[in-house]
């Protein structure tokens, strides 16, 4: 009967569980596409060239700001609308992050816009050369998927712990982690796809070699609307969910 009721709880659990694999897909592009779109910008600062894979010190810088302003800041405030000791309960806190990483795509295609439209007006959309964009422009994108990092990745390991059954609660950790790797290989499906409708006829795609003829935007705006959707089919399995019953 124990394991009857320890199979049950990770069924219920399931649903939300895979909703977060979308978010890792869209947390995959700070190591891809975000140091392809930095690359096609301008990287000096004076006499000094910043590597674009290095932006990614701001998700990190972002994290160590918003742990503590999570914290000391939004939980004591959310704590007086909920009554919860927490402030939110896990399940809220991963909705939370769902909805910040649709923001982060939104912003690294409204930057990708700028860019594009740079390169029309200097005349190098068939020259693979960066444009005069300051690659510090993609900071908020960067930003905004580390506010997300610290909502989702955070609430749902919270979530496997808490909710998993007591014998279960390093497998259920471990499948939280799981999470990442399934996300990179979705966003590697989801370019491949993408790479093959929009070559057909003979023409560039969305993200050629040359990034001034392609429409990166266009791919992050898919990854947007994707998470969008991704986020609508959690608030429903979250609210559908029956949480685990204290000992």
């Amino acid at each position: 009967m124990t394991q009857v009721e320890e199979l049950k709880i990770l069924i219920r659990m399931f649903p939300v569980w895979a909703t977060v694999i979308v978010f890792a897909a869209v947390y995959a592009q700070m190591s891809t596409l975000f140091v392809e779109q930095g690359t096609m910008m301008n990287t000096n600062v004076g006499s000094f060239k910043i590597p674009p894979a290095s932006l990614s010190s701001f998700d990190v810088i972002s994290v160590i700001v918003w742990v503590p302003v999570y914290d000391r800041i939004i939980v004591p405030i959310a704590r007086k609308f909920t009554g919860k000791e927490r402030g939110f309960s896990e399940l809220q806190r991963m909705g939370i992050g769902l909805f910040i990483s649709v923001l982060c795509m939104s912003a690294a295609a409204i930057v990708e816009i700028v860019r594009l439209q740079l390169a029309k007006e200097h005349g190098l959309v068939d020259e693979p050369v960066p444009v005069p964009l300051n690659i510090f422009w993609q900071i908020p994108q960067y930003f905004l998927l580390g506010a997300a990092e610290v909502f989702t990745f955070i609430g749902q390991l919270e979530f496997f712990y808490d909710q998993s059954p007591d014998a279960m609660r390093s497998l259920c950790s471990a499948l939280a982690l799981l999470t990442t790797s399934l996300g990179n290989y979705l966003s590697s499906f989801i370019l491949t796809v993408v790479t093959y409708f929009t070559t057909q006829g003979g023409n560039p795609g969305w993200i050629p070699d040359n990034l001034n003829k392609g429409h990166l935007d266009y791919f992050f705006w898919l990854l947007a609307g994707l998470s969008f959707l991704n986020m609508f089919v959690y608030i429903v399995a979250a609210k559908r969910y029956k949480e685990k019953k204290s000992a």
